[in-house]
Parts: C-alpha cells; structure tokens; sequence
C-alpha cells in the first residue's frame, strides 16, 4: 500500500491522533455472523498482518466517528467541513495500487472531494468550490499518497496502531466477524496504561490476505466506539491505471503547482527523546519533539501562534471557556473531547495526546522552555 516505515515511538501522539481526527472525514461498518475460522494465536496473526501486502485494492470505505469535541463558536466560513470531518457518518470510495497509486472520492452533501495520484502528478478536487489543484512531482520523486490520505485505507489507520505496540499493550484474537462479504480474525489490542485515553483498538483482519479490513477505537470510558472506518465492500484485484487519472469537469477552474525539488538535508521524522537530552530550541515549530513512550507518550510543538488565541476569535472563545492549569512548567489551557487532549501554554507550546490531562501536564513538566 505504500505506508513509509515511521519510528513507532512517536506515532502514538502524533499520527495517531491525526487519524483518530482523519478518519471522521470517512458510516458505521456493519459486520455479519461470526464466521467459523482455524484458531490463530495472537502472535502468529500479528506477524500475519504486520507482513501483510497486496497490490492493489478499491472498494467502498464507511466510517462513524464522535471524539465528543466541543463546538467552535462563531467558527468561520469554509470551517464546517473540519467539523463534519470529526464526527458523524461519512462515505468513501477509494482505489490503491502498488507502489504508488491511490485515489480517494469522499462523497458529503450531495458534493464531491477527490484526490488521486499516478504517482508522477496529483490532483485535488472539491465540485462545491468548483476548483481543483494539480501538482506536478519531479522525476526523481514519488507522490506520496499515504501521507496525503492515510485515514482513508483502513490498512494505513492500523499501521498506525500496531506501530504502537510495546510492552505497555495487551495483544489478543477477541473472535472473528464477517466484514465485506469476507472472514476475518478480531486482533484486540489493549493498553495496560490508564494514562491514555484509548480503552482499546479492534483491528478485523482479513483471513485470506491478512490485510485490515475495519478498525473500531474505544474509548477508556463510554460503550460507544469513538472511531470507526472500515470497508463496506472490497475487491483485491488491482485497479486499472486509468482509475488514477483525473480530467476536471468543464468550467472547474484549475491551478498548477509544482512540487519543488529536495534543497539542502533531508528531514527526518522526529524522534522520540529523553527529557534529560532536550535542548531548547532543537525542535522547529513544525517539528513535534515526543515525551514519553506508548500510549503514554506526548507530542509537544514549540513556536505556536498563541497571539491568534486572544481577542474574540472562534478558538480564543473555546479556550476563555477551558480550565486554567499551572505547575513548574508554567501556565497554559487544557483542552479535553473524548479521546484527543491538548494543553496550550502561555509561552507559545503546545502538547498533544491521546492521554488524560495529568499526563499533559506530567509532560510538560519534563520538557524544556
């Protein structure tokens, strides 16, 4: 499917949460009776999935998601689709083949968002706006569509979880269910922890090409799943190039960008580091710096904007609302849904995990200034 390798310490706080939020932007996946399978160990079909690779796929993708976030009040135009993309019930239809194919139509509203790749150009595409993006991706590189659209491939969305795998997580086969039309084994994963947020994460395995089918994220309190995104309908044949190609309609008005090419050292993905090798100022503003280990690990982004919090804005209205928290690592706002929490201090950092507040705070005080 064409997911990069990531260090598996710091995809908990950082990618994890980014797909908890992703995957919204997906309709309840309904599974059939419990299909009778061969009994597998845990370990065995973790290292079943964990080598899984087909060479293409499309099928239909639905997805209900409630975080429990608050609403923004006053939010501008153009913000309700952030909205609809957390919560509620979404349908996509989506296409990938090996190494570097996809293409995703999310359908919402009676309109529809497409983004495709070829691998050598991409496209976005938005029919409410009218307006579609192509970029153009010089020949020494690839386009990426995992990084673009990852919470679309119940493959990727797992990835993301099965990284995460330490010492700190039960791992268990919990049954088996029918998903698509297609068997699949119930591979459970559980934290020991009760510093995360995250109460377990179901992963339904297909039992012919070990690929996920569905993925269901509990939160530690509530019955209610507060994510789930899986297929409705599948075929592993791989699709046709043509799948890929995209042709705006008439009258859509297009923009041509071009991907620039790699200037000066390659970035890296960051790294997860003890507190005592923290150093003011080795993080740039876009780059997280990662506090902890598993579930219980924070990802903190230094440089924020902070100054856009204050006045009467949308988000300065949501934080005048969030409880005021201080200790030795100074003072700052907390804000808390159902799985994702956020701490935001004065002095412009912000931390971010799929973790209760304590565990915020617990960070920030080991993290430098």
């Amino acid at each position: 499917m064409g997911v990069a390798q990531r260090s598996r310490r710091w995809l908990v706080p950082v990618t994890a949460v980014a797909v908890v939020a992703g995957v919204g932007a997906l309709g309840p996946v309904v599974a059939d009776a419990s299909p009778k399978l061969p009994g597998i160990s845990a370990q065995d079909l973790l290292a079943k999935v964990q080598t899984a690779k087909v060479d293409g796929l499309s099928g239909t993708v639905r997805s209900d998601a409630d975080l429990g976030l608050p609403a923004i009040p006053g939010a501008p135009a153009g913000s309700e689709q952030l909205t609809e993309m957390l919560s509620g019930q979404h349908t996509a239809r989506v296409a990938f083949a090996s190494p570097d194919k996809a293409r995703v139509s999310v359908l919402d509203n009676q309109a529809e968002r497409v983004w495709t790749t070829d691998g050598k150009s991409a496209w976005a595409y938005d029919s409410s706006r009218r307006e579609a993006v192509k970029l153009t991706v010089p020949e020494h590189k690839t386009a990426k569509p995992e990084k673009a659209v990852p919470s679309y491939d119940p493959q990727a969305v797992a990835k993301q979880f099965l990284d995460a795998i330490d010492p700190t997580t039960k791992v268990e086969v919990s049954g088996t269910e029918k998903v698509a039309g297609r068997d699949a084994y119930k591979l459970r994963l559980v934290p020991k922890t009760d510093k995360t947020t995250v109460g377990s994460v179901t992963l339904a395995i297909d039992s012919k090409t070990w690929v996920p089918l569905d993925v269901t994220v509990m939160p530690r309190t509530g019955n209610d799943p507060a994510v789930e995104v899986g297929f409705s309908s599948v075929s592993f044949d791989v699709p046709s190039a043509n799948t890929f190609t995209f042709t705006p309609p008439q009258g859509v008005k297009v923009t041509d960008k071009k991907v620039p090419s790699q200037v000066g050292p390659k970035r890296v993905a960051p790294k997860q580091i003890e507190p005592k090798q923290l150093k003011p100022g080795t993080a740039k503003a876009d780059e997280p710096t990662v506090i902890g280990e598993g579930w219980e690990s924070v990802a903190m982004i230094r440089g924020a904007q902070t100054g856009r919090l204050t006045g009467n804005g949308p988000l300065a209205q949501l934080l005048a609302k969030a409880p005021t928290v201080s200790g030795t690592w100074g003072k700052g706002k907390v804000l808390t849904s159902k799985m994702v929490s956020a701490l935001i201090t004065d002095d412009g950092r912000v931390f971010v995990g799929l973790v209760t507040p304590d565990t915020l705070q617990a960070a920030a005080a080991k993290a430098p200034r």
